[in-house]
């Protein structure tokens, strides 16, 4: 297994033996040989910037076996030096890419051990993250919450368990739960993919991760300075789900064509936080879900299931986050609850914080404040109606007022017309 290095946000040391590697030369070998079925012709520097090793004790190993086997060649030269020698597939090589195929179609970068993954995952867990007041108002202060609420998220992040936020719609959950791995910190490695019982398992997705940038291209391929290129230095990813949410998503996903895994979504969100926005309204029944997590709340791993049923520990490493509209009392029993770590309400905006909410929406909008258009607002929209304060009100109608004032050909502004006209566009009386 490869060493940890020091540091804060220990990266794993780029292998400089195939011992290190966590491969055997032959996996190593056959690796090259997909590679060049699919890409066909190419350089000893090409191979390497795609399998993602070092050409001196590793891939130049590889290919000489491969070309003392006879199954590939080299075609010529492009370039200085051994790392531009051509290779191609010979014809046994063109016979063992196939064999190789109804096994798996995978052609990427080296995979890494499941050991190596998780003692990364132990390396960089967010169990390690501890926040403290000035953090928690610092990540938070694009947001309008009072002090009582702010107090409950910071211990709630440290906890680096569980959350679940009830509250009515509309007043910042779902902002508020992209903001708490902010206060998480730091950066991660995630493996492009994982090898385990022979099988490969993709990780690394470009929609989830978002890599960190050096010298206008991701880390890994900008040097790293020794670091292992397998693994890509990434923030800490934030994953959202919502209605959509089955089981199955929770489960490996195998790829009938490749023959190879892709990683579930709790997988992919490791060292970050996964949230289920509008809890209840799954198609699963919330039980079910959180009898899902129970095993991995409490212990910080997960069991997946390969195809033919052999079961496989994966780290659990994520702050998981329930955001629900419903009243608690008609999602989930006392049981449950007590299962979940913490539990936040997520109430709606004073009068003050209302107002400061329009303000600062009206600046992000460049729509000058009024305040008798404001009085205006507040007193026809949402005193004589009894219409409940919501975060999100300043923000839409502010947004009703652009749309309509591009439509008449004017300037946008607080006025009685524009906002009677944005209010009646945008309210809808559900009583």
């Amino acid at each position: 297994m490869q060493t940890i290095r020091d540091s804060n946000v220990l990266p794993p040391a780029a292998p400089t033996a195939v011992r290190e590697t966590g491969m055997s030369l032959t996996a190593i070998a056959e690796l090259v040989i997909r590679i060049l079925y699919f890409h066909g012709e190419i350089t000893a520097q090409q191979l390497v910037q795609i399998i993602r090793l070092a050409y001196d004790g590793i891939v130049k190993l590889a290919l000489e076996h491969l070309l003392k086997e006879q199954l590939v060649g080299r075609s010529g030269s492009r370039g200085m030096g051994e790392m531009g020698f051509l290779y191609v597939l010979g014809p046994k090589g063109m016979v063992r890419a196939r064999e190789l195929l109804d096994i798996n179609q995978y052609a990427g970068p080296a995979p890494v051990p499941m050991e190596d993954y998780h003692a990364v995952a132990q390396a960089q867990t967010i169990t390690h993250t501890v926040v403290d007041d000035r953090t928690v108002r610092q990540s938070l202060m694009h947001l309008v919450l009072g002090d009582d609420l702010i107090e409950q998220l910071g211990p709630a992040v440290n906890s680096a368990r569980s959350i679940f936020l009830h509250g009515p719609p509309g007043d910042g959950k779902t902002v508020i739960a992209e903001a708490l791995t902010s206060m998480l910190g730091g950066d991660i490695y995630v493996p492009y993919a994982i090898q385990v019982e022979g099988h490969i398992i993709r990780v690394f997705d470009p929609v989830t991760h978002q890599p960190v940038v050096a010298d206008g291209k991701p880390e890994a391929l900008a040097g790293g300075g020794g670091t292992d290129p397998r693994w890509v230095r990434c923030r800490r990813p934030t994953i959202i789900v919502g209605g959509e949410l089955t089981l199955d998503m929770l489960e490996l996903l195998y790829d009938t064509a490749a023959r190879t895994y892709e990683a579930p979504l709790q997988m992919k969100a490791n060292g970050g936080a996964f949230m289920i926005d509008d809890f209840g309204r799954q198609r699963v029944h919330p039980r079910e879900l959180l009898n899902r997590w129970v095993l991995p709340l409490e212990r910080r791993v997960d069991f997946l299931s390969l195809l033919k049923g052999k079961k496989i520990e994966v780290p659990f490493d994520v702050l998981i986050i329930f955001s629900t509209n419903l009243a608690p009392r008609d999602l989930v029993d006392e049981a449950f609850l007590r299962r979940i770590r913490h539990k936040i309400s997520v109430g709606d905006p004073s009068l003050q914080q209302f107002r400061e909410i329009m303000l600062r929406s009206c600046e992000s909008r460049q729509i000058a404040f009024e305040e008798a258009g404001y009085d205006y607002l507040m007193r026809e929209h949402f005193q004589k109606t009894g219409r409940p304060l919501r975060c999100v009100h300043p923000r839409d109608l502010l947004d009703q007022i652009l749309d309509i004032a591009r439509y008449l050909n004017v300037r946008p502004a607080m006025t009685p017309e524009l906002i009677d006209r944005a209010c009646r566009s945008y309210f809808v009386d559900l009583r």
